[in-house]
């Protein structure tokens, strides 16, 4: 049976993240609504991985089966003039019948962007830090290090969550600075629900309080939510890559 997979861009802003749910319209709502009105087949979209109300996606990874072949260029653009604007397909090409855009994905990686100043254009897609004049991009970096390898992640995701596993093996953790931005970059085989916003979180209030690498080693060691600290704003979040 033929197996697409779509490379997606999203503004996260008015949805209620990517998985379908109850309670509002999602991304993946969208997709499903317009993949099947042009099918004219029930479909089963399946994502590489959730991202939560607001955060935004500019490389997220999906696939669904049919069992006609597509006319993909056809198919691409009949599906980005029946989308909203604020979702984009940025590619389709058909893969193995047993790719599986979830269980398949070696690494992901986010970016958080921290805006330098206020400004009207950036403001749907950075945080305004209130510390901004304190951050250094140096100490962020070296508190980074201590979360690179496997460790568990409980300090630092949602405490209502059905994942048993909680462990993670983080390969990049760093930040860089632009003209306008402070932005992270973190890369792991696997992020828990949270995960992201509440490291960034956590490392924003260590670099504040001039704490050292010991106070995140501490953090992972404790195992505890309330040890991590308090997750940064959605808006600020992107889906950057997913690899296979």
């Amino acid at each position: 049976m033929p197996n697409y997979k779509l490379t997606i861009q999203y503004d996260g802003t008015d949805y209620f993240g990517w998985q379908s749910q109850p309670d509002g319209n999602t991304v993946q709502d969208e997709l499903i609504r317009a993949i099947e009105k042009i099918t004219q087949t029930e479909i089963n979209l399946i994502g590489s991985g959730r991202t939560d109300a607001a955060v935004h996606a500019i490389g997220q990874v999906a696939n669904f089966k049919i069992e006609n072949n597509l006319d993909i260029f056809q198919f691409e653009h009949a599906l980005n003039s029946l989308i909203p604007s604020s979702i984009a397909i940025k590619n389709i090409n058909e893969v193995d019948e047993n790719f599986h855009s979830r269980f398949d994905a070696k690494k992901r990686s986010y970016l958080y962007l921290i805006a330098k100043n206020k400004n009207p254009f950036y403001s749907k897609y950075s945080y305004n830090y209130h510390s901004i004049s304190k951050l250094n991009i140096f100490n962020l970096n070296e508190l980074s290090k201590s979360l690179l390898g496997e460790h568990n992640f409980t300090s630092f995701c949602k405490r209502k969550t059905d994942t048993q596993n909680k462990v993670c093996n983080i390969y990049t953790a760093r930040w860089r600075e632009t003209k306008d931005f402070f932005i992270f970059k973190i890369e792991a085989n696997r992020f828990l629900h949270g995960m992201v916003r509440t490291v960034v979180g956590t490392l924003l209030y260590a670099n504040s309080k001039d704490l050292g690498p010991k106070y995140l080693l501490d953090t992972l060691e404790i195992e505890d939510r309330e040890a991590g600290g308090e997750a940064v704003p959605a808006k600020g979040l992107f889906l950057f890559k997913v690899k296979y």
